[in-house]
């Protein structure tokens, strides 16, 4: 029995890429792309996907650390950099992170703000 060819990297074209989970991942280059071609180009719809400050792919449930220091709206709170925030929820729209930061509460926060810790 044969394991099929993994394609190359269509960033770098390297020939040693691997399968992880529903994805291919580039090692030399850190490049991820879906292993099914996207259904969603088909019916139109598309996936969003979410990104941190460094081009990271955030998913629902990971730990980030803030890279810039945040004013809190309406109040003199600051949200300092290096603030680890965790389980954080994705959600639509212009600040696309629901999260709740201690001693401060619950928030949103901008996915450019953040790296994935």
């Amino acid at each position: 029995m044969s394991t099929p060819a993994l394609p190359p990297c269509p960033q770098c074209q390297s020939a040693y890429t691997y399968a992880d989970g529903n994805q291919y991942v580039c090692p030399e280059c850190g490049h991820e792309w879906p292993q099914v071609a996207d259904a969603g180009a088909a019916t139109g719809e598309t996936e969003r996907v979410w990104k941190d400050a460094n081009g990271q792919v955030l998913q629902d449930g990971d730990a980030v650390t803030v890279v810039k220091d945040l004013k809190v709206k309406g109040s003199s709170l600051v949200v300092k950099v290096g603030t680890k925030v965790k389980n954080i929820r994705l959600i639509d729209g212009d600040h696309d992170i629901d999260c709740k930061i201690d001693g401060i509460g619950p928030m949103k926060l901008k996915s450019e703000f953040v790296k994935k810790a």
